[in-house]
């Protein structure tokens, strides 16, 4: 056990130091910058809702990139990785293997640019207005605001972009000649390896984490939170407003109305409700030859769990 938890953690401070290398400035700030202090925000129902993840793979679906029973199978990984988080070891291994799929044998450039596209197509209209509100006044005040997500560290640099926010720190997927291999750099950005990947961000930026903020909505973002000196918790499962609560940490919950009750469906009806709609929209597909359509599916199933409830 001993041997396992040193791996996990070696793997972990290889994925947060690769993570931090290839993190990039991606926007200017307009004020002259508090070099010490910075903001750290998940994505995944923090800065944007629902999954980056699911959002790229269902932009990459529809242009033929990999199947919709590809899709379905990732989901289901995926489901099961958020649920599990970092204590399943089995888990963590097929959420990253179903993540290398996505990529492995293509041009780096190429992902890059269906990414770009994909965020205009499925992504933009789903940021949270209130968070980027925060992310806003850290820029105002001269700080550096980075995103932190378990996403590839290309997409997480687009939406970063996008969002006119300082840069990104993601996944990192191992490239030889500009393809990617389908292996990881450590491991997915998950847990624990976002706290390392912020240590080593501090390290090399100068940053006094004492000053800094982190914002997340899951109880896996613990470490990073508790690596700060300002952890807010935003749009929070049950076990993180629990955490939040009993450390004194900030809530912000920006979910209103009918959407909040679909965000707060239990994890395990949440991931009956998903899966479910992709098993029926595979069906009619191959039965009727009815087009698939992933968001519909998944919202109408979200619906049904929560008129059950």
């Amino acid at each position: 056990m001993m041997a396992r938890r040193k791996h996990d953690g070696t793997r972990a401070a290889l994925a947060g130091a690769a993570s931090a290398a290839v993190a990039e400035v991606e926007a200017s700030l307009v004020v002259p910058p508090d070099p010490s202090a910075a903001a750290f925000f998940d994505v995944d129902n923090t800065m944007m809702q629902g999954a980056s993840i699911y959002h790229f793979a269902r932009g990459l679906a529809a242009r033929d990139f990999f199947t919709w029973r590809d899709l379905a199978q990732f989901a289901w990984k995926q489901v099961a990785f958020r649920i599990k988080g970092v204590e399943d070891p089995a888990h963590m291994e097929e959420a990253k293997e179903a993540a290398l799929a996505f990529v492995a044998g293509h041009a780096v450039d190429e992902v890059v640019a269906l990414g770009e596209e994909i965020y205009d197509e499925l992504m933009a209209d789903r940021i949270w207005s209130g968070t980027r509100a925060l992310a806003q006044l850290h820029l105002d005040a001269g700080q550096r605001v980075w995103l932190v997500t378990a996403a590839p560290a290309e997409l997480a640099s687009i939406i970063a972009r996008r969002l006119q926010l300082t840069g990104a720190l993601g996944t990192v997927a191992e490239s030889v000649d500009g393809v990617y291999t389908g292996r990881l750099v450590g491991e997915p950005l998950h847990g624990p390896a976002k706290a390392e990947a912020i240590r080593a961000l501090a390290d090399r930026e100068g940053l006094d984490l004492t000053r800094c903020a982190a914002y997340s909505d899951s109880a896996n973002d613990v470490p990073m939170l508790s690596l700060v000196g300002n952890a807010v918790a935003v749009n929070p499962d049950a076990e993180l407003r629990r955490i939040a609560r009993e450390r004194e940490w900030e809530i912000r919950d920006f979910r209103t109305g009918r959407k909040a009750a679909r965000i707060g469906i239990p994890a395990a009806a949440g991931a009956g409700a998903v899966a479910g709609g992709v098993a029926v929209g595979l069906a009619l597909r191959r039965r009727y030859g009815v087009e698939f359509r992933w968001g519909e599916a998944v919202a109408q199933a979200r619906d049904r769990a929560t008129l059950r409830r």
